[in-house]
């Protein structure tokens, strides 16, 4: 193990350390707790921390065979992959909901303890109404499938951060499935399923349509083809939670039309600023309030062909 010097946005140089692993080089992700706690209001235990670091080397060792990420600097795949992934749940997080079974509350830091001398990042907090989770039971964490996973984000990155949920992570290729596969093995992730097939097609089948509680997709088409992706697979008062970069009002008016014809509200859209690289991006939280009708989604290719 030895240790360069890398810069970052945020100081002008910070220490990475690489990893000596089977032969191999990695780099060290940068531990950020208290980017994580002023943002997020939680941080991840030493335990998640070493998930974090196992997904990132796995995620480089599969990329020299597998195109899974342009994304492999280390404070970039923090930011872009892990931050980014935790940022669309922090709704569910203990410091953000009192009543959350999720994770253990983490205590903030003071004013005096910030690490390696980073910044008042609290201004980057969201003050926008937050939505709320509606479980069947008080007492059980929410069922969540990530669509069109890819990689495993954000898929992977949330079952570190919420251990007592189920998560599936659908994807159309069987390739990226079998490599996921392994990194659920490697770091024996219990509470992951895998599942090969189309968003369109699995939809439509009986032991997936309407059994979800939290629906994600990141990157995946326009805002309306992700609405009928993932609202057929929810249980009726079920959040869908749509990654975004930029957002316009005529995207809002697009997808609160084909919403009235699936089944589904808008309930918030936010926007935030990326903590490294001061980033605009957005998440939108879709709530479903009624059934969705039985011929959505409709066959492979149409909702893109044909968006509602």
């Amino acid at each position: 193990m030895f240790t360069v010097l890398t810069s970052n946005l945020i100081k002008p140089y910070i220490a990475i350390t690489l990893l000596i692993v089977n032969n191999s080089i990695f780099p060290s992700l940068p531990e950020m707790a208290d980017i994580w706690q002023q943002t997020l209001n939680w941080q991840p235990t030493v335990h998640q921390q070493t998930q974090f670091q196992q997904l990132y080397e796995l995620i480089l060792e599969g990329n020299t065979q597998l195109n899974l990420t342009r994304i492999t600097e280390p404070l970039e795949f923090w930011e872009k992959h892990l931050w980014d992934s935790v940022r669309g749940i922090s709704f569910l997080l203990s410091g953000n909901n009192h009543n959350s079974p999720l994770s253990t509350p983490v205590a903030p830091l003071g004013e005096d303890s910030r690490v390696g001398g980073f910044p008042d990042l609290s201004e980057l907090s969201v003050e926008t109404p937050r939505p709320h989770w509606l479980p069947s039971s008080p007492s059980s964490p929410p069922s969540f499938i990530d669509i069109g996973t890819g990689a495993g984000f954000p898929g992977i990155p949330i079952a570190i951060t919420v251990p007592n949920c189920t998560v599936t992570l659908l994807d159309a290729t069987r390739k990226k499935i079998s490599f996921i596969e392994k990194i659920q093995a490697a770091l024996s992730l219990t509470n992951v399923k895998t599942l090969t097939g189309r968003s369109e097609v699995i939809g439509q089948e009986s032991q997936h349509r309407q059994t979800y509680d939290i629906a994600l997709i990141r990157a995946v088409g326009t805002a309306s083809v992700c609405a009928e992706y993932t609202l057929p697979l929810l249980k009726q008062g079920g959040l869908a939670v749509v990654y975004r970069g930029s957002w316009t009002e005529a995207e809002t008016a697009s997808l609160e039309n084909a919403l009235n014809q699936l089944g589904g509200v808008i309930e918030s859209i936010e926007q935030f600023t990326t903590p490294l690289s001061h980033s605009i991006r957005h998440c939108l939280y879709l709530r479903k309030i009624k059934t969705t009708p039985a011929k959505f989604p409709r066959a492979p290719g149409i909702p893109t062909q044909k968006p509602l």
